[in-house]
């Protein structure tokens, strides 16, 4: 009887994601968890534990899952309108998974590694290019950055000041939650960058 209890809550859960009518979040929950988050898991258990075949075993299944990521984030327009879309990326990351099959090597082996190795040297030139065209971006804008990055702070620094103005409404303005400086003189000083690299703009 124990044993029948124990099977009812695994056959339940293992029925309604698997029913063709099931929600969209349930399937997709369990891709998310199946897909990114045991794994990510398991790597981390590989790389502490420093085992070198686990280690390899969850290199090839992320280098095979962001492939298949990226094919599917060009082609989703297409696959959601599929019957059973879910169900089937589900199914698939379990085979990328399963120790008797090993699907994530075999992927690997057998397409994305020929791929990727006929189209190497042209990845390689547009990886440079691509790498030059951002380094001549940033050097063209470090006023623009400058810019942006003191806003990002100001704006950082003013919600900080009000998250601790909520969390201590008795305490004064001027002085902080640990007894530090005075926040104020870092908010004119961002103020003044912000004023700095306005003027500084061509």
């Amino acid at each position: 009887m124990a044993l029948l209890a124990s099977t009812i809550p695994t056959e339940v859960g293992l029925r309604l994601l698997l029913f063709p009518l099931t929600s969209n979040i349930v399937t997709r929950t369990a891709c998310c968890t199946i897909g990114i988050g045991l794994p990510l898991y398991s790597t981390f258990k590989a790389i502490e534990n420093k085992n070198r075949n686990e280690q390899e075993k969850w290199l090839l299944y992320w280098a095979v899952y962001g492939s298949f990521s990226l094919v599917e984030s060009l082609s989703d327009k297409f696959l959601y309108w599929c019957p059973c879309y879910y169900h089937i990326k589900f199914a698939f990351l379990v085979w990328l998974q399963l120790p008797s099959g090993y699907g994530s090597k075999y992927l690997y082996a057998n397409h994305l590694r020929p791929f990727l190795l006929k189209h190497q040297a042209k990845v390689d030139q547009l990886l440079n290019l691509l790498s030059r065209e951002i380094e001549k971006f940033v050097s063209n804008h470090q006023g623009e950055i400058q810019l942006v990055k003191a806003v990002v702070l100001r704006c950082a620094m003013t919600a900080n000041q009000m998250v601790k103005e909520i969390t201590n409404p008795g305490q004064p303005n001027g002085q902080s939650t640990i007894g530090g400086p005075n926040t104020q003189i870092s908010v004119q000083s961002q103020d003044s960058d912000i004023l700095q690299v306005l003027k500084n703009m061509p």
